[in-house]
């Protein structure tokens, strides 16, 4: 199949070389040349594993392209995904649909014939109605069919997740563009990956659903490591007691810093948006929001009393700053508000992340940063681990002791147990942690 993807970011770029990868010819379009430019001389303009073999490989075979030129390719095309951004619109916090309507403009006045229009982005409910209203508006005569749907991708795993998916969600209204969109994914039909074919409002209401509910496990279980700290018992023994119960399941059970990313933020926000205005609000999900902006903060509280109730003048350094491993995604990540809280306490920041410090730059005001875990230790008061990278896993503890101001670790996604650090010499502030352990 011909296939246009209209942005070129996270979402779209993945999307575009797995489909190449399939066999379909497809082509990237994005505004930015810079991005486009890059990604036709093979540079990546995110990190996410196996993307750019995977991309060089499907270039070379013909199958997938890059263009700034949103008309050719829309003109050929059976399929047209709309991949662009749909961040929170400042002041009110409900998703900012400016580019999606955009792009479905400019769809409109380039398409010859039959093809699905495609909202792959994040959208509430009903943008898929209003996407249809704005080709058939621009277009009266205009033969076009409409489908949502939306991706289950998880940064760090994406590729993976893209060809051995869960599910796979098809909201459509009418036959035709169902049968197209089941073409489209008609190459996993080996992978046996469930097809579900739904309405176009309830395809784009399971997406706000699913990470809602994830969102809500992850809080759920900070908020039962606050509680394990104050009366004894370990939030990851009674992660596994209640994940080993397969109506709950196990994942999304980690206690940490909180949730951040580019998804779980904006997403549960913008369901509560909607919520609110069809006069249903959803008080679960605004509770999971409010305690997981809370949590953030109050980390950097933790990393204070570790240090014995200031940190003024102290070195803090920090493991980790992406909002999670695999990925150089920063946004909404927990570090900026631990930094920011230090920072605010008087403490001077060190960090080192594998990825994400360029991305970083920009968004830190004051922060050295350091080449390796060890750099980042060296003179430190206290070394807190924000981001559990696999190259954090088995760090050589006597040697960052060796090299520490204050053999003060602060764990936040609970890598080491604290009996070896202790071995090694080294005081572990762990997260929902039995008494004692500290």
């Amino acid at each position: 199949m011909r296939i246009a993807i209209i942005g070129s970011g996270y979402v779209g770029l993945v999307s575009g070389a797995c489909l190449a990868d399939f066999g379909h010819e497809v082509v990237c379009i994005d505004k930015d040349p810079d991005k486009i430019e890059a990604l036709n001389q093979g540079r990546m303009p995110i990190y996410e594993p196996g993307l750019d073999a995977l991309v060089a490989e499907n270039v070379r075979a013909r199958r997938l392209g890059f263009s700034t030129d949103l008309r050719p390719a829309v003109a050929q095309a059976q399929a047209v995904f709309i991949a662009v951004g749909t961040p929170s619109r400042r002041g009110d916090g409900f998703a900012d649909l400016s580019y999606v309507y955009a792009a479905a403009r400019e769809i409109a006045e380039a398409l010859t014939g039959y093809a699905v229009v495609v909202t792959k982005s994040t959208v509430p409910v009903g943008t898929g109605d209003e996407v249809e209203r704005i080709l058939r508006e621009a277009r009266p005569d205009l033969d076009v069919g409409v489908a949502s749907n939306p991706e289950f991708l998880r940064e760090g795993a994406a590729i993976g997740d893209f060809k051995r998916p869960d599910r796979i969600v098809i909201g459509a209204e009418d036959a035709r563009a169902a049968a197209v969109m089941q073409e489209v994914y008609r190459p996993l039909y080996l992978n046996q990956a469930p097809i579900l074919l739904t309405g176009r409002r309830t395809a784009e209401l399971t997406k706000y659903a699913a990470n809602a509910f994830l969102a809500t496990k992850i809080t759920f279980i900070n908020e039962i490591a606050d509680l394990c700290e104050q009366v004894g018992a370990n939030v990851q023994e009674v992660a596994r007691g209640i994940g080993l119960d397969n109506r709950i399941g196990s994942k999304f059970l980690h206690a940490g810093p909180g949730y951040g990313g580019s998804c779980f933020p904006k997403d549960t926000l913008a369901l509560v948006k909607t919520a609110q205005d069809y006069g249903t609000p959803v008080r679960i999900v605004e509770t999971v929001v409010a305690v997981n902006d809370q949590r953030k903060r109050a980390m950097a509280r933790k990393v204070i009393a570790a240090c014995g109730g200031s940190v003024r003048g102290k070195r803090v350094a920090l493991l980790g700053l992406t909002f999670k491993p695999n990925t150089d995604d920063m946004r909404d990540a927990p570090s900026l508000s631990i930094i920011a809280g230090l920072q605010d306490a008087g403490a001077r920041i060190v960090a080192y992340d594998p990825e994400g410090m360029e991305q970083a730059r920009p968004l830190l005001q004051g922060v050295a940063y350091a080449e390796d875990a060890y750099g980042c230790a060296e003179g430190a008061d206290a070394l807190v681990i924000v981001t559990e990278w696999n190259a954090f896993r088995a760090l050589d503890l006597a040697r960052l002791k060796g090299l520490m101001a204050a053999p003060v670790l602060v764990d936040l996604r609970n890598v080491y147990a604290p009996d070896e650090a202790r071995r090694h010499g080294l005081r572990h502030i762990g997260v929902g942690a039995l008494a004692g352990d500290d």
